[in-house]
């Protein structure tokens, strides 16, 4: 790690910026709060009773994400506004590349969208709506949890577009919260699927 080109990429952002916080705070909440809800709900199907169905409850809580991932673009969105661009970065160049960038980010998420179906992109598994099988097509074919790495795609690429360093940071943020969200979610998925293949052998 060259330490001297991240001091100076530190030294534009300002992390004690209320846009930059804001942001950050809607980073780590969103997958916290989607994993809670989710497990409460596999736990209890609370919500699919208030709903009458884990159906109805699985796209109402999807149009939560969905506007949360919203705010979240928002917040991101002014934190870069609010910023310094780096000199480096505020050429043609980098606005093509980050615009490819963000053009792969966009395919790998429209495209799990359309493997997974909206179930199974929003936890219909914790809802108890199981897919027949694992989805191997692309994007899945080559890259894992490409939802997730097409998003921090989409964040790198309106980074770099805007020759934002803290939109890069906030970019590593993404990422990190995503891996968490991969260690936590990954198990107890799983264990879900290995559950019903026990129920299948059982009959």
């Amino acid at each position: 790690v060259d330490v001297t080109a991240m001091a100076r990429l530190l030294s534009y952002v300002d992390v004690t910026d209320s846009a930059f916080i804001a942001a950050v705070l809607c980073i780590a909440f969103n997958p916290l709060f989607w994993n809670v809800v989710a497990r409460w709900e596999h736990k209890t199907r609370a919500l699919s009773r208030v709903f009458g169905s884990p159906r109805a409850a699985c796209y109402c809580l999807g149009a939560v994400i969905l506007m949360l991932n919203c705010v979240r673009s928002h917040c991101f969105t002014e934190a870069m506004k609010s910023q310094p661009k780096l000199e480096g970065l505020d050429c043609h160049w980098a606005y093509y590349m980050g615009l490819a960038i963000l053009a792969v980010g966009t395919l790998f998420v429209i495209s799990s969208f359309l493997a997974l179906g909206f179930t199974g992109t929003f936890l219909g598994d914790y809802f108890g709506i199981l897919m027949e099988a694992k989805v191997t097509s692309f994007p899945f074919s080559i890259v894992d949890n490409p939802m997730y790495w097409g998003s921090t795609a989409v964040y790198l690429g309106l980074s770099v577009m805007h020759a934002s360093p803290a939109g890069l940071l906030l970019t590593a943020v993404v990422a990190i919260s995503y891996t968490v969200a991969v260690l936590y979610e990954g198990p107890f998925t799983e264990e879900i699927y290995r559950q019903k293949q026990k129920g299948v052998k059982s009959k």
